[in-house]
């Protein structure tokens, strides 16, 4: 008990902190932030691609909406992670932060909510395809919407790292319930996003410029801005920080220049071999992963259903059902991020699993190619014209396909993040920098496809298949580079149990 007491320090390394450790329920409560935090993310993957395109915006330009998230990834969580840790505020370094996303966020959602209906106020014609008042109303929101995401994400893990301490084992309980809240999240809001009559719990929500769709679209997010704001509010009046002082903050005056991008550019500057090439693994990988996220529930509704936005009920149907899919996708996530320590072991390391997990991830867009085509010979048409509802077979595989790929996706969003602590614990960056330069490996990815996936699905006669072919050579290429160039880590350099998180 000594020796314990004598090794836990401050955050910053300062002298003894003699409290006493925080309770665990404190701990469950500022990790289930995430829960309200990822079911916003949830609802942005599995409707916001259609809602684009209801709004007027073809499939080819629908990806460049998405751009928000990484460019305000790179910029808005490194920033944003970086003062929070020298935050000098009476109420504590994280809360303020956390608090300002969370009302951030309920402006986003009001923008993005409303935007049919504030964009018919201020001239849009109902009769015409394209709304180019509602589109803009719902950009704005979508980016500050992104912009809120990541600066609640950051605060909230680093404000867990801080009520730790030095804890190790206290540590590895918060990231299984980050974990698990996570999950929480993801499937209360894809089982939201799949529900069809969520807008009459809302009698307001559907209006002469807001469809069933659009007002259920409209229901969610109310729904999820109350149960975030909760969330919020239970956690940051309950768990008190310990405000730090000027004389605690480090003094980077020495780096020259902003001290921010003084630490960004060194670490940069002393990456090692290792971490490059864990960085250009995770770019393939992200490369591939994208074009699911980003695409998955409306590949449901053109390729798997046969439907087109604005016309018929066919693609709705595929869009809901995705969103189905996306909580299973979740469900499975959430426990199998659960065993993922344990599989190491079993599989023979790290890298080994990582690879195994992206041939995976080939084999789920492989099955993605074949039930499009499957799909498509078997469609049938209503006397309207309008596609039917595809066999049962059809259906159960596309949702097995969403299912199984939780498997790869719970490696990723876990496996990178210990590798890179592992390979820049003698970073002068520190290990927040680092995970923020491997987080640019991420968004960068991000950028390529959202830039390049409208000219390829264009080029190739348009919908979803032509990136998901390159998600799938990606995905391959990766995993064989996972198992081929990494270095193997020391077992026990670092518990590999983390966080999956969103990242952005």
């Amino acid at each position: 008990m000594v020796q314990l007491e004598e090794a836990t320090t401050s955050f910053h390394g300062g002298p003894e902190d003699e409290e006493e450790p925080t309770p665990l329920w404190k701990l469950i409560l500022v990790a289930a932030i995430a829960a309200g935090v990822q079911f916003g993310w949830a609802l942005q993957l599995s409707l916001l691609t259609p809602y684009v395109q209801l709004l007027g915006i073809p499939h080819t330009w629908s990806a460049y909406i998405w751009l928000c998230g990484p460019v305000s990834g790179m910029l808005v969580q490194p920033i944003v992670g970086y003062y929070s840790d020298r935050c000098t505020s009476k109420f504590g370094r994280r809360r303020p932060y956390i608090i300002g996303g969370a009302c951030f966020v309920a402006c986003a959602v009001v923008l993005i909510g409303f935007a049919a209906d504030i964009g018919y106020a201020a001239g849009d014609n109902l009769s015409k395809e394209l709304k180019p008042r509602a589109i803009t109303v719902f950009v704005v929101g979508f980016w500050i919407l992104d912009v809120a995401n990541n600066m609640l994400q950051g605060p909230c893990r680093a404000m867990l790292a801080d009520l730790c301490k030095d804890d190790k084992a206290r540590m590895r309980s918060c990231n299984v319930f980050f974990s698990f809240f996570m999950a929480v999240g993801n499937i209360l809001g894809y089982a939201a996003g799949s529900y069809k009559n969520l807008y009459k719990i809302f009698s307001f929500s559907k209006t002469d410029a807001c469809d069933v769709y659009c007002a259920n679209l409209k229901s969610c997010f109310i729904i999820a801005i109350i149960f975030l704001m909760t969330m919020v509010a239970v956690a940051t009046s309950l768990v008190a920080e310990k405000p730090i002082t000027v004389d605690e903050i480090e003094d980077d005056s020495s780096k020259g220049g902003i001290p921010f991008f003084g630490e960004i550019f060194g670490a940069f500057k002393d990456l090692s071999r290792p971490m490059l090439l864990l960085l250009l693994v995770t770019c393939l990988n992200w490369i591939a992963w994208d074009p699911f996220l980003l695409f998955d529930t409306d590949w449901m509704g053109k390729e798997v259903y046969g439907g087109t936005p604005n016309e018929g009920k066919a693609y709705d149907r595929g869009v809901r059902e995705g969103s189905l899919g996306l909580m299973l996708n979740s469900a499975v996530l959430g426990l199998t991020s659960l065993v993922v320590e344990f599989t190491i072991h079993g599989v023979g390391g790290v890298k080994i699993l990582w690879g195994v997990v992206n041939f995976i991830l080939t084999f789920g867009f492989a099955m993605m190619m074949v039930v499009t085509e499957v799909a498509s010979n078997q469609r049938k048409y209503g006397p309207d014209g309008e596609p039917l509802t595809p066999s049962a077979g059809i259906r159960a595989t596309a949702l097995f396909i969403f299912a199984i790929l939780g498997i790869p996706l719970s490696v990723t969003y876990s496996i990178p993040f210990a590798l890179a602590s592992i390979f820049s614990a003698d970073s002068k960056a520190g290990q927040g920098l680092s995970l923020g330069v491997l987080n640019i490996s991420i968004c960068i990815p991000q950028i390529l496809v959202s830039v390049t996936s409208g000219p390829i699905d264009e080029a190739f006669g348009g919908g979803n298949l032509p990136m998901f072919a390159v998600g799938m050579v990606c995905a391959l290429v990766s995993g064989i580079l996972a198992m081929v160039l990494i270095p193997k880590p020391e077992d026990n350099a670092i518990d590999l149990t983390l966080t999956p998180v969103r990242q952005y």
